[in-house]
């Protein structure tokens, strides 16, 4: 069982209620959104022929992507997929004025792809752990005796290879979606010896009951799933850490430095 916190590290902070979150959007419902703004040009191509006629591709672009974007805004979709939807088309006829081989832009999406696998499915970008939430996290460990610590979605693993320095005694584990992120921090922690193994998948996949100490930085979207995965499988007396998002419905322990920047503030249950 680890220890609570020391109460000179520790400042009274409730985690407040908060908002749902609609459910998972597929790309499908993306592609059908983009789909549905074409449909709606060509109904207005038909209806007012001469009023469009003289129109160039990229105010017709511009056209699509003002109406796709209100189209997710009604369907609810998560606001960071409007200016997707806004700039998707105007970005492919701005990219296809250069005249490049379509390859550019098949390797462009490859690599943004590489680095944010499953997003449209898990919801959870790519947030790296600032050195500040690796200290205070490290506070939170024991200095010698053993323990198993997982980092859900590791990112480029600096999270784990600081805690790997500074409390040597604990073995680390760390779970990654994206290829790119997954590769380079197997790399990074081969080249420095480090005691860490990371894996690429989903961390819904995992039995959390393995592990003392469970850390996550992922998105307020993900946090009611983790929350009904890790009551049903986290040992008694095991730590769950949030880095800055809560826990809908369910009041935190303490809250570890509640007035610092979102990177860092940690938010932990005891369970």
């Amino acid at each position: 069982m680890l220890p609570p916190p020391s109460p000179e590290r520790v400042a009274d902070a409730a985690a407040g209620p908060a908002p749902a979150y609609p459910a998972r959007v597929p790309l499908a419902q993306a592609a059908a959104v983009q789909a549905g703004a074409s449909l709606v040009i060509l109904g207005l191509t038909a209806m007012v022929p001469a009023a469009l006629a003289s129109s160039d591709a990229m105010t017709l672009a511009l056209l699509q992507g003002i109406v796709a974007a209100r189209l997710a805004r009604g369907l609810d979709m998560d606001a960071w997929w409007l200016p997707i939807h806004a700039l998707f088309v105007p970005g492919l006829v701005w990219t296809l004025g250069f005249g490049l081989p379509p390859a550019y832009a098949l390797g462009a999406f490859c690599l943004l792809a590489s680095f944010y696998w499953g997003v449209s499915q898990t919801r959870v970008p790519l947030f790296l752990s600032s050195r500040a939430a690796a200290q205070a996290v490290a506070e939170l460990l024991p200095r010698e005796r053993d323990f198993a610590f997982l980092d859900l979605g590791s990112g480029l693993g600096g999270m784990l290879a600081y805690l790997a320095r500074a409390r040597p005694a604990g073995r680390y584990y760390g779970i990654e979606a994206a290829p790119v992120p997954f590769l380079l921090s197997r790399l990074r922690a081969a080249l420095r010896a480090q005691s860490c193994r990371i894996s690429w998948g989903d961390f819904r996949d995992l039995d959390l009951g393995r592990y003392d100490v469970v850390y996550a930085y992922l998105s307020p979207a993900a946090m009611g799933d983790l929350w009904q995965q890790a009551s049903r499988e986290m040992r008694s007396g095991s730590l769950l850490i949030s880095n800055g998002f809560a826990i809908p419905g369910v009041p935190c322990a303490p809250t570890l430095a509640p007035r610092a920047p979102r990177d860092a503030r940690l938010l932990l249950w005891h369970m």
